[in-house]
């Protein structure tokens, strides 16, 4: 188990079992809660974040708060992206790398297990949901990886899959667990409404590495950096992004966007375009000086800028110093040419 192997049998059978759970939001992270603790088990939780989440915590919150269950936080950082950036068992649909994920995530819970005294781990995979991760054979792969065999439970398809030491030890009631598979939703609906849960999240992508537009992005910035750092993460998520030659261009949508890219242009020292004498984007400028690119920057901002589109207008260019470049816009043919 999880907890201290060298507690005594005799005081073992007396504790009341523990389960740490894997807990994302979800409807089926609910389910699997909520089959526990009906079999008397106690739960904690473990809530995983990335700097690529887009999963909702008002749903996390209002549950676990409902049913009195300790919530630990934990933000998958450099570690993470490292894995992103190079994943040793490859890409799912896009640039989402579910199978390594998930070996980190479950690296993490058996450290925490262990130190809350949790007998074994609980989460609400089920089996042939998501063709890259939860097929059986990927779920085997995973607890092997993650030194965890046998001691992760997935209530909603258990009795589809091998029994864990739990059920073993007779902690859990297998009897009392589900054989539900596949993509189709109606079976957890149907429980949902069994077991009283009545508010929960639509199913939708809770990872910004499965949408295909953000995933060509963060390729084209693997294929030129060969890196991902926090910093870079955060920039991806950020703006318009072009590519001049080996120059990185983010132009902001909108003025929070704007807000955001001039903050961290004025605390990271990184150069940025602005519109003269019209509104218009803040323009980050990521890469070496070189006069001609940067009056492509400098015509993109424009190009987003209130200024006529058929008349020189100036831009300025701070880097410490403000320098004035005078452009026409940018026309829109050859932006597509640069948009990444």
């Amino acid at each position: 188990m999880l907890a201290d192997e060298q507690e005594e049998p005799v005081k073992k059978m007396m504790k009341k079992p523990k389960a740490l759970a894997l807990f994302s939001g979800g409807l089926d992270s609910m389910l699997a809660v909520k089959i526990i603790l009906e079999q008397g088990i106690e739960v904690e939780a473990v809530n995983f974040i990335t700097p690529f989440c887009l999963c909702d915590r008002c749903s996390l919150n209002e549950f676990t708060k409902h049913l009195e269950i300790k919530v630990h936080r934990i933000f998958l950082g450099q570690e993470f992206l490292d894995i992103v950036a190079d994943p040793p068992h490859g890409y799912g649909s896009q640039m989402n790398p579910c199978i390594d994920c998930r070996i980190l995530m479950f690296k993490k819970a058996k450290e925490l297990a262990a130190k809350i005294g949790a007998d074994f781990l609980v989460t609400g995979e089920v089996l042939n949901e998501r063709p890259f991760s939860q097929r059986r054979k990927a779920m085997l792969l995973i607890e092997k990886e993650a030194g965890l065999e046998g001691k992760i439970l997935r209530p909603l398809s258990a009795k589809l899959l091998p029994e864990t030491e739990a059920e073993r030890m007779g902690l859990v009631d297998r009897s009392r667990l589900l054989a539900i598979s596949g993509r189709r939703r109606l079976p957890q609906i149907e429980l949902a409404k069994k077991l009283g849960i009545k508010d929960y999240p639509n199913p939708s992508g809770g990872c910004l590495l499965t949408d295909p537009i953000f995933a060509k992005r963060l390729r084209e910035h693997l294929e030129h950096e060969k890196r991902l750092t926090l910093e870079d993460a955060t920039l991806l998520k950020i703006g318009r992004h072009f590519r001049i030659d080996g120059v990185k261009v983010i132009v902001g949508r909108n003025k929070e966007e704007n807000g955001r890219l001039l903050a961290i242009a004025k605390s990271r020292e990184i150069p940025y375009l602005e519109a003269a004498d019209y509104k218009g984007p803040v323009t980050l400028y990521l890469g070496e000086k070189d006069q001609k690119l940067l009056e492509k920057a400098a015509a993109i901002t424009a190009r987003y800028s209130d200024a006529p589109k058929n008349l020189p207008v100036k831009v300025f260019y701070v880097d410490g110093e403000r320098e004035e470049i005078k452009v026409k816009a940018i026309n829109d043919d050859e932006l597509e040419k640069l948009r990444i």
